[in-house]
């Protein structure tokens, strides 16, 4: 292995490198630097994030810089604002001993008046978001001529969040005799194209394999039931003690309502998604970074570029639609050769979606079987003592006190006072897990249509599982079905809709033309009063108790409906319309029956 200074790398950046604790190159850098150094080489490197890629090509685009031409020489683009400031501050660090020489981050959200004004004044790099820097470039405020080198980091997520178009501006304005690198953690076809279009000869490095993971994370599942995911969460993270990662949920909605959670119960999290203001974001992204915070609860738009050191953890509570996020979220944690642990909380019909994920990351998941809530108390609790053990005491500090605690203590033997202090500790935890039940862990054998076996849907068949609700809910048949595009996730959604407030819904099984749901006793008259005035794309919503006489009817059910109104709901599957799928249109209001004897 080649040292950074056998590399090329100059003595003002050595210098600064060794201070920063750098002390032999990282792969992607071994492989970058020499030919960044050079001319007219193009550079396509695949890796994950935390693999070192920002002193790669940091390095070589400093050395290159002819500092008494105070023009813009080099162009970084990347995905966000805080994956921009990061970048700037780490070329910062990195030529503290350069003299005179000028970084500028460019990104929105930040007086526009301002980047113009140190513009005019010289830079040499410029780091920047593409939105902004385009806006720069129509006001005729920022000269690209003089450009030498191009990066563009997380190339994937910048297409993803929907920056094509405006890369392709920029690079149109860039001379086309520039060096251009292009770091990326996946490979789709959109980059393919860009790399075709801007691009002469590029070598290619791969960091591993293409699309592979981290081969520093464990990758673990759980497959739950809807109610208990975040009641997994919970126990996931009282089992890890010091963690300190990220969650991933899906939408805004979901981001808030978790971060809730968590905060309420007592833990030390926040939210981060698009509908807070940049103060706010920098404010939450603040504390997160100097740990004030042990879990950032996010949405991947909101997290795109996020880049924290030392995360532990990353938790998806629920899996993104594209493949290529959950590189991105796993890739968060197992940085700069630490290990870290990447758990999916997901349901069964997620299932499939894990398989293709492994394939493409080259990667094993296992199952993972939630803790008990005495394996918990037991984490925590040696945990505690392991803090006890390491502590440093401060002996002149307290010298002045311990003669009055050893007073006040002096009636416990050591024995009384570890008890107490693990109580003081403890007793809430401990109160709570004694009376906590076991989460009941999704069951993955094959269905009947994988298995083939008759005897295999007797067991888990109609009549077996739906006859009887759990304790304290009831449980009702409704005139929807997969077939018409319903889903869980969709089934609670039109719920929340039809019914104001907290409906605490248990079991939800779903067939082609119908389903079971179930909701707590105390709401479900209303639940069903509420539901059956409504309607959704001009059809009326029926909800009717599934008692043992009727679920005796399931197959009635389904054959019941007629050929004509299965063939027509089953036509609306995938149906959108301006305001997009049917189920996340408000339902319609349609009119209430008279009650019964009035005219």
């Amino acid at each position: 292995m080649k040292t950074f200074e056998e590399l090329g790398v100059a003595a003002p950046l050595l210098q600064a490198i060794r201070e920063m604790g750098y002390e032999v190159p990282m792969p992607v850098q071994e492989e970058v630097i020499p030919l960044l150094l050079g001319n007219d080489n193009d550079v396509i490197a695949l890796a994950q994030t935390g693999t070192g890629k920002t002193a790669a090509y940091g390095l070589p685009i400093l050395q290159k810089i002819d500092r008494p031409q105070k023009q813009p020489q080099a162009l970084i683009l990347c995905p966000t604002r805080e994956l921009c400031l990061q970048i700037a501050g780490d070329l910062n660090e990195y030529s503290k001993y350069v003299n005179d020489l000028k970084v500028l981050p460019v990104y929105g959200g930040s007086s526009i008046e301002s980047q113009i004004k140190t513009l005019k004044k010289g830079v040499h790099i410029v780091v920047a978001t593409p939105g902004r820097l385009l806006d720069l470039m129509n006001r005729k405020t920022v000269d690209l001529s003089d450009i030498k080198s191009v990066i563009l980091d997380e190339a994937d997520e910048m297409l993803n969040m929907g920056f094509s178009d405006s890369i392709n501006a920029i690079l149109a304005e860039v001379p086309p005799s520039r060096n251009m690198l292009l770091f990326s953690a996946t490979m789709p076809q959109e980059i393919a194209r860009i790399t075709k279009k801007y691009m002469h000869d590029p070598k290619e490095i791969v960091i591993g394999r293409k699309n592979e993971g981290n081969a520093n994370i464990r990758h673990i599942y759980y497959l739950v039931h809807a109610r208990d995911k975040y009641l997994a969460l919970k126990r996931l993270v009282d089992y890890y003690p010091n963690v300190y990662g990220i969650v991933f949920c899906r939408t805004r909605k979901e981001t808030q309502e978790i971060a809730d959670k968590l905060i309420q119960d007592g833990y030390n999290a926040d939210s981060l998604h698009g509908e807070l203001s940049q103060a706010q974001r920098d404010y939450v992204m603040q504390k997160f970074r100097i740990r004030n915070l042990q879990l950032l609860v996010a949405t991947d738009v909101a997290a795109r570029g996020l880049d924290v050191d030392d995360l532990t953890h990353i938790f998806h509570y629920g899996l993104a639609d594209e493949t290529e996020s959950y590189t991105h979220r796993s890739g968060r944690t197992g940085r700069a050769g630490k290990t870290g642990i990447s758990i999916a909380i997901c349901h069964i019909r997620e299932k499939k979606k894990l398989r293709e994920i492994g394939k493409v990351i080259n990667k094993s998941f296992e199952k993972g079987t939630l803790p008990t809530g005495k394996a918990i108390c037991e984490k925590q609790l040696f945990n505690l003592v392991d803090q006890i053990e390491k502590v440093k005491v401060n002996e002149e500090e307290i010298a002045s006190l311990m003669p009055s605690v050893l007073r006040k203590l002096e009636w416990l033997e050591k024995e009384d006072i570890i008890k107490r202090l693990i109580s003081l500790e403890f007793n809430r935890m401990i109160d709570y897990y004694r009376d906590a039940d076991d989460i009941e862990m999704v069951d993955e054998s094959p269905s009947r249509k994988e298995s083939g076996k008759k005897e295999d849907y007797k067991e888990r068949g109609s009549h077996r599982s739906y006859n009887k609700a759990e304790e304290g809910y009831k449980r009702f048949f409704l005139n929807f079905g997969k077939a018409d595009g319903l889903y869980p996730n969709q089934l609670i959604d039109l719920i929340n809709r039809c019914v104001p407030g907290k409906v605490p819904i248990g079991r939800i099984d779903l067939r082609d033309h119908f389903s079971f749901f179930e909701v707590e006793k105390g709401e479900a008259q209303r639940v069903m009063d509420l539901m059956n005035t409504y309607e959704v794309d001009g059809r009326a919503i029926s909800v009717e108790p599934a008692d043992e006489k009727n679920s005796k009817k399931d197959s009635g059910w389904s054959s019941g409906l007629s050929k004509k109104r299965n063939t027509a709901y089953a036509s609306k599957r995938d149906r959108s319309g301006g305001d997009g799928p049917w189920w996340r249109q408000a339902p319609n209001d349609r009119k209430k029956k008279k009650p019964a004897g009035k005219k």
